[in-house]
């Protein structure tokens, strides 16, 4: 049964790692509560100026800069591309200098093309600049490597889609804000348009710059303080609890596995291989708040969840291994369609109903992206739900299940091209719904594989969201202004590569740690 006070009440904490066992989404000023915020409101500031030009784009811009359809696709595929690049780069950051640093540098670079957006005047200007403004796209890998730093593996999928799903939220918010602070600018300030799509880029730039310099003033690097700091903190959390050994040389390789393929590694043979043994004369120490849990859970804990700087070697067996591959296939399926979608779905509204208007196709289009504050939640609350029945093996079920379900449901769009609007915009809300919550459920399953290396396995999965929204929007603009082909081929591939991943298993045979 939920407890709404775990809304605000101080959280129940790993004594290992010190991860929340709760999310206290409403306290701000609780540790585990600030950071929950600064995750998600920090991506969803960098996503709604990521995806500041779409609402403007069509119309208004393309008319300024005297740009083709192929030109505008083109934008939209070069917006892409960074993100891809950053993404790549974001993930062995985190585990080397730390989310919180991570992010804030992907916002504070990514703000200065912000601001330069009334600079452009041609075709290749913009593309120039949005390639650059894609850097921000990449702030989603600290923010999910940070949600994972704070919070325990019971809560640890919820709160990775809370962040996300709140996050992506600003691929909404922007065809709200986008058009209102344009019309404000023309109607109040009497600006014209070719000046004020251009000043409209200042706010989002204002509001990446504050909040990158909030989280870092504002918040630690891991609950236990310092990114540098995390394996001694490790080690004195052990000892107090009455075992004692020396983790900074622990795990030897990223692929290490236990002695027994087991779920459960025995005692003995774990504490040989990990250096740990527990003191019996030593009376553990248990702090307020603390979780109860076993001397053995701690060692596997200290053994394989604490993030290590790893060799390109050892970072190399984990981008290329099976599990990593289920996360980036099933990730390029989601949010690879969700990033192509965003960027034409108010264009194809413009199409089918020219009624509408570039304000109301807009606030139609924006529909999409806000859906993500809770269908994306719900399928990492509904993982989250599964994990203690099922283990791994249920998040990853349910990842597939969605995917094919969101697979259906792009045919039916593509094969039908609805001239209706609630015909169409019945089709895409339960599209969303099943998309928005294979990204919570991808992201769910994500803290469990290589956990020891979970900013190279979020970077991987997150580069290949992108990767996934590149080659879709490559597929929209050759098909022109023949959206409905797109959403079906779209629906073809999510069907087929999720059940070419579906045999594969969720974690490493042998892992320690993640289950």
């Amino acid at each position: 049964m939920f407890n709404p006070n775990l809304l605000w009440a101080a959280p129940e904490v790993n004594p290992v790692n010190r991860k929340a066992r709760s999310i206290p989404g409403l306290n701000p000023i609780n540790i585990y509560g600030r950071v929950f915020f600064f995750s998600w409101f920090g991506f969803m500031i960098a996503f709604w100026s990521w995806y500041a030009f779409p609402p403007l784009l069509h119309d208004t811009i393309a008319a300024d800069l005297g740009l083709r359809q192929d030109e505008v696709a083109n934008s939209n595929i070069v917006a892409l591309l960074a993100t891809l690049l950053v993404r790549l780069v974001a993930g062995p950051s985190c585990d080397r200098f730390g989310p919180r640093w991570t992010f804030a540098a992907c916002l504070l670079l990514g703000s200065i093309p912000t601001a330069l957006a009334g600079t452009v005047t041609s075709a290749s200007g913009l593309m120039a600049l949005r390639f650059f403004v894609g850097i921000l796209g990449g702030s989603f890998v600290p923010c999910q490597v940070w949600s994972t730093g704070f919070f325990d593996k019971n809560v640890v999928g919820t709160a990775n889609a809370l962040t996300a799903g709140f996050g992506n939220a600003g691929g909404g918010i922007t065809y709200f804000l986008m058009p209102a602070i344009f019309d404000s600018l023309v109607q109040r300030q009497g600006l014209t348009p070719h000046v004020a799509w251009r000043v409209s880029f200042i706010v989002p730039f204002v509001c990446i710059t504050v909040t990158a310099i909030g989280l870092l003033v504002l918040c630690p690097d891991t609950p236990t303080g310092k990114w540098s700091e995390r394996h001694l903190a490790a080690q004195q959390n052990l000892a107090s609890h009455g075992i004692s050994g020396n983790i900074v040389d622990v795990p030897g390789e990223l692929s290490d596995r236990a002695t027994m393929g087991t779920d459960s590694p025995s005692n003995e043979s774990t504490e040989k291989k990990i250096g740990f043994e527990a003191t019996e004369p030593k009376q553990p120490h248990m702090y307020g708040h603390e979780a109860q849990i076993g001397q053995q859970q701690m060692l596997d804990t200290a053994r394989g969840e604490v993030v290590v700087k790893p060799s390109f070697g050892e970072a190399m067996k984990v981008v290329i291994s099976a599990q990593t591959l289920v996360l980036a296939g099933g990730y390029f399926c989601s949010f690879g369609a969700e990033l192509a979608i965003n960027s034409v779905l108010g264009a194809y509204y413009t199409k089918n109903f020219p009624s509408l208007g570039q304000r109301g196709s807009g606030n139609w289009a924006a529909m999409f992206g806000l859906l993500n504050v809770v269908f994306r939640p719900l399928g990492g609350v509904v993982s989250d739900i599964l994990y203690p029945r099922t283990g791994t093996w249920g998040k990853k079920v349910w990842i597939h299940a969605v995917a094919v379900v969101t697979g259906v449901f792009l045919i039916a769009i593509g094969l039908t091209d609805p001239m209706n609007k609630n015909n169409m915009f019945g089709l895409v809300a339960g599209m969303a719904f099943f998309l928005e919550a294979g990204n919570g459920a991808n992201f769910s399953l994500v803290p469990h594989v290589h956990p020891h290396a979970n900013g190279i396995v979020s970077g991987c999965t997150g580069a290949s969201g992108n990767f996934g929204g590149i080659i879709f929007a490559i597929i929209f603009r050759y098909n022109g202004k023949d959206y409905a082909k797109t959403f079906w081929i779209i629906g073809v591939m999510t069907i087929a590569i999720n059940l070419a991943l579906s045999w594969i298993r969720p974690i490493p045979k042998g892992q320690i740690g993640g289950r």
